[in-house]
């Protein structure tokens, strides 16, 4: 059964499960539905700010014992959806956020994780959140769960419950070595980065 985390949260993922090598990160959103009428109009202009759907990028960032992002290539996102060591690949953009589930999915194999990443920290940012005028505030029943990938056994389930209106981007939480275990720690830290860009230069 799935341990809910709350905010700050930490786990050991890999001790006392010695056969965990793969988990498939699930990340998800859903857009606050209006209220009142609008009918057929309100169909046609979308459930974001603005009159355009909100769309959420899910990312990682892969970090070295420095907490530096060492290669480009360790930036994963829609625009580059395998680290460098092969070990993290993306499963692709979800422009809507529609829908019951993951929105997103990242897939992470322990095992083939460079020795020289220390720590995987997962981020959502709305993509042209200035331009589009959209916030976190649109957005409702944020989350990050873990799974075993060859089990199918959810292992980990964190529901971001704070209100993050006026932030557009939201750090979810991070894997990271602890010797040779991995752990992960639930954040849940909305900030105002813009893109993904503005995210990764915080680590170089």
């Amino acid at each position: 059964m799935a341990i809910n985390l709350v905010k700050g949260q930490k786990i050991d993922l890999t001790k006392g499960r010695s056969s965990l090598s793969s988990i498939m990160v699930g990340l998800g959103w859903d857009p606050v539905k209006k209220s009142g009428g609008g009918g057929f109009l309100k169909g046609l202009l979308g459930s974001g700010g603005g009159g355009a759907d909100i769309d959420c990028d899910a990312s990682v960032l892969l970090l070295d014992e420095k907490g530096k992002l060492a290669a480009k290539q360790n930036l994963v996102y829609f625009g580059n959806k395998t680290s460098q060591d092969g070990s993290v690949v993306h499963s692709g953009d979800n422009r809507t956020g529609d829908g019951d589930g993951d929105d997103e999915v990242i897939n992470v194999n322990l095992n083939a994780i460079s020795p020289s990443v220390h720590k995987l920290i997962f981020v959502v940012n709305i993509y042209q959140a200035q331009q589009k005028k959209q916030d976190f505030g649109l957005i409702q029943n944020a989350f990050i769960r873990l799974v075993d990938s060859s089990s199918k056994e959810e292992l980990v389930h964190y529901n971001l419950s704070e209100s993050y209106s006026g932030k557009t981007s939201l750090f979810l939480g991070e894997l990271y070595r602890h010797g040779s275990e991995w752990k992960f720690s639930a954040i849940g830290e909305g900030t105002s980065d813009l893109d993904i860009g503005s995210i990764a230069n915080k680590y170089l």
